[in-house]
């Protein structure tokens, strides 16, 4: 049986949202169990079963739009562009459901107030960095005082390691940024991933923003880890509106 964990936020109730875990499905080690990535070298029918039992155990209204995530800054309006190549995906159809996979990079589920809108975007360091959450905001219909956030289970500052240049590339940029960096060891800081990302979403102008209080790589049993394990399986975001 799969689990599933849901945000912990005041959307509206035609809002639905949630994110997978590794725990269910048919995948073998080391993608055991439920992975939904194509891409990640588990086979093709296992992933294929996954996702089958995703839209079972969910009653999915739709197969989710999957997107092929660069770790870049594109976002896409699902009823609109043909071109999947992106780390957002926007909708505004009741029915289409907007995903992201993740496996230590930030999952962060948008919607607005009047539930007529919903995002999904693909946070890693480099697309956070970049800018793929002032690109999906920028892509939105709803100003950002009308949007509600949630940043899902990613990896946590204590277990994420960086150098100097990441530091200095979200400091140059990002509002607060030197108080999501602890110092570690010489030339080397603990970032916290989804406190910057909060930064960039309060700056542009969000007053509701929750965080998931998980931890990707120190929770084996639930998630899964690029970072910990490289060769593995990937959670899947979903947001819909009913």
């Amino acid at each position: 049986m799969i689990e599933t964990i849901q945000p912990n936020w005041q959307a509206p109730s035609t809002i639905h949202a949630c994110c997978t875990t590794r725990r269910g499905g048919v995948s073998l080690a080391p993608f055991d169990a439920f992975n939904l990535g194509l891409h990640v070298g588990d086979r093709d029918a296992d992933v294929m079963e996954n996702r089958r039992l995703l839209r079972g155990a969910l009653a999915l209204p739709s197969e989710p739009c999957w997107i092929n995530q660069t770790h870049g800054v594109h976002a896409v309006t699902l009823e609109q562009d043909s071109n999947r190549d992106a780390d957002a995906a926007i909708t505004r159809e009741p029915g289409k459901i907007a995903v992201v996979m993740t496996a230590d990079c930030l999952p962060i589920l948008v919607c607005n107030r009047a539930g007529s809108e919903v995002a999904a975007i693909h946070a890693g360091w480099r697309g956070l960095q970049a800018g793929v959450i002032e690109a999906t905001i920028a892509a939105l219909h709803s100003p950002a005082r009308h949007l509600l956030a949630w940043i899902g289970p990613g990896i946590s500052q204590s277990c994420f390691e960086v150098g100097d240049e990441v530091r200095g590339a979200f400091i140059d940029r990002v509002a607060n940024a030197q108080s999501c960096f602890s110092a570690n060891r010489p030339g080397h800081w603990l970032c916290d991933l989804a406190g910057l990302a909060e930064s960039v979403l309060r700056t542009a102008g969000f007053d509701q923003v929750a965080r998931a209080p998980y931890c990707s790589y120190g929770d084996a049993d639930l998630f899964y880890s690029y970072r910990r394990e490289a060769v593995t399986g990937r959670m899947a975001s979903l947001i819909w509106i009913s």
